[in-house]
C-alpha cells in the first residue's frame, strides 16, 4: 500500500503525519530520518489495526499544489 505523508519543517527538524491514518505521526532531525520513521510508524499502525480487527482501507489522500498571487503588502516567506 502507498500512503501520502505530509512533512513539515519544525524548529528542531521535521515532523510528518498520514492523513489516511489519524494519529500516525513521526518526527526527527532530518527529512530523510523522518520519512524512515514514518514508514516504520505506518507499518506499526497498520499492524495494530490488524490485531484489533479493524478494517484497513485503501488510502484515498492525494496531493496537489495551487499557485496564488502574493499581495504586495506581504513579503515572501524565506526558506519555502
Amino acid at each position: 500500500m502507498r500512503f501520502l505523508i505530509l512533512l513539515e519543517p519544525t524548529a528542531t527538524g521535521f515532523s510528518a503525519h498520514v492523513p489516511d491514518l489519524p494519529g500516525c505521526v513521526a518526527a526527527d532531525e532530518t527529512q530523510e530520518e523522518t520519512v524512515q520513521l514514518m514508514r516504520e510508524a505506518v507499518e506499526f499502525h497498520l499492524e495494530g489495526m490488524r490485531l484489533h480487527g479493524e478494517t484497513i482501507l485503501q488510502p484515498t489522500s492525494v496531493s496537489d499544489y495551487v499557485d496564488v498571487d502574493l499581495p504586495v503588502s506581504l513579503p515572501p516567506r524565506v526558506g519555502k
